[in-house]
């Protein structure tokens, strides 16, 4: 079988995450967070102090980063010229920032082609909110992940309960406020591709959402 380059966007906290891992690993494909691209360009543009729509500030920012994943049996890590961020870049404040910064178009750019750089050769699984709208609206496979929104709260709550003091509510707040920044920005709106199989996972387990995208990815190789 050709390796397939497939994509699966959603909103925050829909299992994106756990399901694009899981996928990947079960296609012996290469997992690629998207996301983590977006905060850790937030990240660096906290650390030097930069405003998220300094577009000047941010675009010398691009032109001096190097972010890349390097994958190990753990996973992957996603380091910044050199230093590995990976564990700076999960909080509620960055993902916040990320959602503002993803809007600005230098960064959109310079990630733009990042991105479509390490989907050479295929075989990958890209996670992300616009990887089949504008990132790559030619893959052969495109997801679109969803839950409810206080499915999606609850799932980021154990995610985050050892790492912050925010309620449930709160972090409910927080995605709603980003679900509102992701789908009504300009530019490349958080949306479902046209071609999309959506996939609702509000009453689905991780291992069930895997199982259905192998089945549709089955189902597009016949």
């Amino acid at each position: 079988m050709q390796p397939l380059l497939i994509t699966i966007d959603g909103p925050a906290g829909a299992g994106k995450t756990t399901v694009s891992r899981s996928l990947a690993k079960r296609l012996g494909y290469r997992y690629i967070d998207t996301g983590a691209l977006y905060r850790g360009v937030a990240f660096e543009a906290k650390s030097k102090g930069l405003s998220h729509d300094d577009d000047v500030g941010l675009e010398n920012l691009c032109m001096s980063l190097d972010l890349k994943f390097v994958f190990a049996e753990e996973g992957s890590r996603l380091f910044s010229n050199n230093k590995d961020i990976t564990d700076q870049i999960r909080n509620s404040e960055i993902s916040m920032l990320a959602s503002a910064v993803s809007a600005r178009p230098v960064v959109r750019r310079y990630l733009l082609d990042l991105q479509r750089n390490m989907g050479n050769g295929k075989g990958v699984v890209f996670e992300g909110r616009d990887m089949g709208t504008v990132v790559f609206p030619s893959a052969d496979i495109k997801f679109f992940l969803d839950a409810s929104c206080k499915t999606r709260a609850l799932r980021r709550y154990k995610e985050l309960s050892s790492k912050t003091s925010l309620t449930i509510d709160e972090i409910e707040q927080d995605i709603n406020q980003r679900d509102e920044n992701d789908r009504t920005r300009s530019l490349a709106p958080l949306k479902p591709a046209d071609d999309a199989i959506i996939v609702d996972s509000t009453y689905l387990s991780a291992d069930e959402v895997v199982e259905l995208m192998l089945s549709h990815i089955g189902k597009c190789m016949c």
